[in-house]
């Protein structure tokens, strides 16, 4: 039985290292993204040395196969990690894994399906399956500044549960950013939501990496090309990442929106609140739209009005 090896005899946590610079410098992510996804590669690192029973060198990396990789997720799965962490941890082990791969001038590293929620009775997309989701977006993406595009429009619409075409009409009027956004829905009503230190420093970051510049009446999303960034493609980015995920086919941008709406009734937020964020002409609206916590809300009015 290989026993545990310490920690400075695994020459690949120079690579960790390297990773971590990466992620902070080239693709600026936050600090606690940064904290989880090197943890999640020195668990790699460890776990491939206990499970080869030598320490792992710098190459060593490049040569995993889908077998270690099952491995090493139905080893963290035994911790107790669930299916939204194991599904980020895996969307790490990629970023990480394709980082060496690059670096060595080696294959890309094997291809492997996430852990699959179950299908039923429709529910919310969990935070970590929404983080997951926009992490994954942006790593796969064919240039930075895309992929931090495309994390910033899932995290705005979860963030602030705007529909897809609210986003997709953001100019450049609403920089600078500040705590609240101003947003013309259905009808061209408009309404002001708040706006989530983590969605804006990820729309800051995207505004300061892409090519096009930003005007007061230009849009705020840009294409490849620089022209209006099309729903189409925010979805096929979806597609892909929630199939390289593991993720439900319910996780799509309007489920997002779904999201945001049902978490913050589950925290407490009141319908007329919540009609107000979501946009919608009448409370019936509101009503149908978080229709999987109707049964908690009624138990809710049940004890709560004093005529009920």
């Amino acid at each position: 039985m290989p026993t545990a090896l310490s920690l400075d005899t695994h020459p690949a946590f120079t690579q960790s290292g390297e990773w971590e610079k990466h992620l902070r410098r080239d693709r600026r992510r936050s600090e606690h993204t940064i904290r989880a996804y090197a943890a999640t590669a020195r668990r790699l690192i460890q776990f491939l040395g206990r499970h080869r029973g030598a320490a792992i060198a710098a190459g060593d990396l490049a040569g995993i196969d889908a077998a270690e990789l099952r491995a090493f997720l139905a080893a963290r799965r035994a911790e107790g990690l669930g299916n939204a962490s194991a599904a980020r941890e895996l969307s790490a082990v990629r970023g990480f894994l394709a980082f060496v791969a690059k670096g060595e001038g080696s294959a890309a590293p094997p291809r492997l399906r996430g852990p699959r929620v179950k299908k039923g009775v429709p529910r919310p997309i969990s935070p970590d399956e929404v983080i997951a989701l926009a992490e994954d977006a942006d790593e796969e993406a064919n240039e930075t500044w895309i992929g931090l595009r495309d994390k910033a429009v899932l995290l705005l619409l979860y963030g602030a549960g705007l529909r897809i075409g609210e986003a997709m009409s953001l100019t450049g009027a609403v920089l600078p950013l500040g705590a609240t956004l101003t947003v013309t829905g259905k009808r061209a009503k408009t309404r002001v939501v708040p706006l989530l230190d983590q969605v804006r420093i990820a729309i800051e970051a995207y505004v300061a990496a892409s090519p096009w510049g930003t005007g007061r009446d230009i849009p705020l999303f840009r294409g490849a090309k620089g022209g209006p960034l099309s729903p189409d493609i925010i979805r096929r980015a979806v597609r892909a990442a929630r199939a390289r995920l593991g993720l439900s086919e319910r996780t799509t941008p309007h489920a997002l929106r779904h999201s945001f709406a049902t978490h913050l009734l589950g925290r407490g937020a009141d319908l007329r609140s919540l009609q107000e964020l979501l946009g919608h002409a009448s409370l019936s609206s509101t009503q149908v739209y978080t229709g999987v916590d109707a049964a908690h809300l009624l138990d809710v009015y049940r004890h709560a009005h004093p005529r009920a």
